[in-house]
């Protein structure tokens, strides 16, 4: 009856206006309903829908420089914060947060002393930082199984075999359930980005990585690849091919040597180093990781990550990778006792790089990078090209507001 009476009401109200002559009904907030007609109340009449979150596009359209040049950037949260270690996210971490709104945060064994408070620390950080910037922020770590398991030792999750293993059985269901499981293990933390997996190729009993490599059978690396790829980013969990252009030939230690060089022409890197990379970018693999080798084919005496010719020439043109080009730490020896933070970050930025990891400095890198723009060595439109590739990520995670 309350209906009735409403349109009872319109249709008097509406015949008043037209005798007196107002023709417009007067301003409001609200929609105006459509005048009455002797048509059915049922229409067709097509529903609009609203999108669910702005676009990549849209949330880069409303970024200052700042914010921009902070998304390029994945830090511990203690070189955010200043604590020697960081377990929760409490009022300390909220005001770094607010003073810089970093893209992504990377988490190590004492970060995380057990499930609930891992997850409570995660959950609230991923909470404050979309309240705060509409954006959410990429939560890392390194979990590759076996040897290289820090959520797995610290927070009993599934304990996986040496991924030598794995490569000596060569199986690509199996390859592929290792990603499943180590994406769901992750991912009730609160973790939405594994550094993994390794994709070098086995070709020097001397590399500092062992037996976290598949294999020395470039075929068998792509397979596995492949599959812990597919399996990682069917959970939701972003994957990381590394270390490109290739590690596996590799005498020394990123860690602790100030230089290495891995003397390999390009042909010799497409017949093997390569073969499991194109199968990772081909599975689609979200992140690739470049790290600090110098390789003699390439021919400019730089660390893979500061050569434009490694990630601009062959890593986006050669190979075609679309995604997110992250660098490998860059406070290991390799970059921090050779280059400024300042300048290892423009540097990497010049040779194509979208998201600096873990520098040295994070303070001076990131003003180095707006020295840069400001001087002109780097253009904003070069900033925004990284930047709305990372956009495009978190909005596949699900992390734009």
């Amino acid at each position: 009856m309350a209906r009735k009476h409403i349109r009872f009401a319109s249709l008097l109200l509406s015949a008043a206006m037209l005798l007196t002559g107002c023709g417009s009904a007067p301003a409001t907030s609200e929609p105006t309903a459509a005048a009455p007609t002797d048509a059915p109340e049922e229409t067709t009449e097509e529903i609009v829908t609203e999108p669910l979150h702005s676009s990549p596009e849209q949330v880069l359209a409303k970024m200052d420089l700042d914010q921009k040049l902070h998304q390029m950037f994945i830090i511990t949260p203690e070189a955010l914060t200043g604590f020697t270690q960081v377990t929760q996210c409490g009022e300390a971490s909220k005001l770094a947060m607010s003073e810089h709104p970093v893209g992504g945060l990377i988490y190590f064994s004492p970060n995380l002393q057990d499930s609930a408070q891992t997850k409570a620390m995660l959950t609230d950080t991923q909470h404050f930082m979309r309240a705060t910037t509409g954006v959410g922020v990429f939560l890392a770590v390194d979990e590759e199984g076996g040897t290289v398991s820090r959520v797995a030792s610290n927070l009993r999750t599934t304990r996986l075999e040496k991924m030598r293993a794995y490569g000596e059985r060569d199986n690509a269901e199996e390859a592929y359930t290792l990603g499943q499981t180590l994406g769901n293990d992750i991912r009730q933390f609160g973790f939405n980005l594994d550094f993994a997996p390794v994709a070098d190729v086995n070709l020097s009993e001397t590399n500092e990585l062992g037996d976290r490599i598949f294999s020395d059978d470039p075929e068998v690396v792509a397979r596995m690849v492949t599959g812990v790829v597919q399996g990682l980013q069917d959970t939701g969990v972003a994957a990381t091919l590394k270390h490109f252009p290739g590690l596996g030939a590799e005498d020394g230690n990123a860690h602790t040597d100030e230089k290495i060089v891995i003397d390999r022409s390009l042909d010799e890197l497409r017949e093997a180093e390569f073969v499991p990379f194109r199968a990772g970018i081909k599975a689609g693999s979200d992140f690739v990781m470049v790290s600090h080798q110098v390789v003699t084919g390439v021919g400019d005496d730089l660390p893979a990550c500061l050569s434009k010719a490694v990630c601009t020439d062959l890593l986006r043109g050669e190979l075609g990778f679309e995604g997110v080009i992250v660098t490998d730490s860059l406070q290991m020896n390799t970059i921090a006792g050779s280059y400024s933070s300042s300048e290892a970050a423009v540097m990497a930025v010049q040779a194509g790089v979208d998201v600096l990891l873990i520098p040295e400095d994070f303070e001076s890198a990131l003003q180095g990078l707006k020295d840069a723009v400001a001087d002109g060595e780097i253009s904003e439109t070069r900033i925004d090209e990284s930047v709305l590739r990372i956009l495009q990520e978190k909005e596949k995670l699900g992390l734009l507001d």
